[in-house]
């Protein structure tokens, strides 16, 4: 996660123009202030923006500065999840925050993703049976409903030599197996973000870190 010179500058220049951008009160409020307002920025998918921020507002403050300190432990999760990491930096003296998160991502890994290849394969060769693979029978039945009865009339359009009519059948067939094939995907990539998203807050939780951002 070590991120190149051009980066760290280009995410400094993008915090101090939000923090001139902001009104005048904001510009003028306390290190604490500024924090709980990158968090909130954060809690609304705003990632980049809020670890600007906090990048920018720190290299203001003092080297032991407590908020300096909470401010970089913060930019730092903050970047660990906008990149879907799991593995922290090494953490510059003086940060016990990171050091409380390290600690508990040794004693708690990041659950092992569940391959997607079976899902796609299934999807593909039999539709509806991706959505059953996961459990999730109700849209199985669905993506079933959808197809078959389609493939169907396809085929029996094509046995009929119904020239358009089958091209037609075809194509609607088609169209409707590649959604449910990328319904089936979408699931397993959205359960495989719900686990990181929810391993992350227990990583920030046990920092230490003061507020939620999410």
């Amino acid at each position: 996660m070590n991120m190149s010179l051009p980066y760290r500058k280009s995410l400094l220049c993008m915090g101090l123009l939000s923090l001139l951008l902001l009104p005048t009160t904001t510009v003028e409020a306390s290190p604490e202030q500024v924090y709980q307002q990158a968090l909130q920025m954060a809690s609304e998918l705003r990632e980049a923006e809020a670890i600007a921020a906090l990048q920018a507002s720190a290299s203001m403050l003092p080297a032991q500065h407590v908020w300096k300190i909470r401010m970089l432990a913060a930019a730092t999760l903050l970047e660990l999840k906008r990149q879907r990491l799991e593995q922290l930096p090494a953490q510059p003296e003086g940060i016990s925050n990171l050091t409380l998160a390290a600690n508990y991502a040794l004693t708690n890994p990041l659950p092992e993703a569940k391959a997607s290849w079976p899902v796609v394969l299934l999807a593909v060769v039999l539709p509806g049976a991706g959505h059953a693979w996961q459990g999730r029978w109700r849209d199985a039945g669905v993506a079933a409903m959808l197809v078959w009865p389609m493939l169907l009339l396809t085929l029996w359009a094509a046995r009929r030599r119904m020239g358009p009519v089958t091209l037609f059948f075809a194509m609607i067939t088609v169209w409707l197996w590649s959604g449910t094939v990328y319904s089936s995907v979408s699931l397993v990539e959205r359960t495989t973000l719900d686990v990181y998203t929810f391993w992350w807050q227990g990583l920030w939780q046990a920092s230490g870190l003061p507020g939620r951002p999410w």
